[in-house]
């Protein structure tokens, strides 16, 4: 089985990964940006864990996102793994930037001063939340930190290694 969460601030690297994951380990992935829809509100938070509920009722996925006051009730008690993403603010904030400019990108140039902001301001308002419902939630749930692209590819190599063993 595989269900792992990625948490992490915009720019970590949560989408990649998650996409390299669900290569590597043939997991849906669900990536939470892409079903919360931009201008939507309060009255659409039930249909948001609605979606939650079925996106991870499956024997293996990986979730990319945070959303942590909507959805952890959901995910962290199905959860194996959580990792978190923790890279430095500059290179999250980089990142940020130079997705705006990809084509076919769903980010936009209009909205990057607030993510920036959003990215400045993560370690001491979004993260202190997320960690006390990650705790709340699924405190038995083994953590993962990874802080570098070694750390990443390290854990790559053993998720992938696991799974290997564990079908042959």
């Amino acid at each position: 089985m595989t269900r792992i969460i990625l948490l992490g601030c915009a720019g970590a690297g949560k989408t990649t990964l998650a996409r390299r994951l669900g290569e590597r380990t043939g997991a849906p992935v669900v990536v939470l940006d892409a079903v919360w829809q931009r201008g939507w509100g309060e009255a659409e938070v039930q249909a948001f864990r609605d979606l939650m509920r079925e996106a991870h009722a499956g024997e293996a996925w990986i979730s990319d996102g945070n959303f942590a006051a909507a959805t952890f009730d959901i995910r962290l008690p199905r959860a194996d793994q959580v990792v978190w993403l923790e890279r430095p603010r500059w290179l999250c904030a980089l990142r940020a930037a130079m997705r705006v400019l990809r084509p076919g990108e769903p980010h936009r140039l209009a909205n990057l001063r607030e993510v920036l902001r959003f990215i400045w301001g993560f370690e001491r308002r979004n993260r202190p939340l997320i960690e006390s419902l990650r705790l709340k939630h699924g405190p038995e749930v083994p953590v993962v930190r990874l802080r570098s692209e070694r750390d990443v590819r390290r854990f790559e190599t053993a998720l992938g290694s696991a799974r290997i063993a564990r079908s042959g």
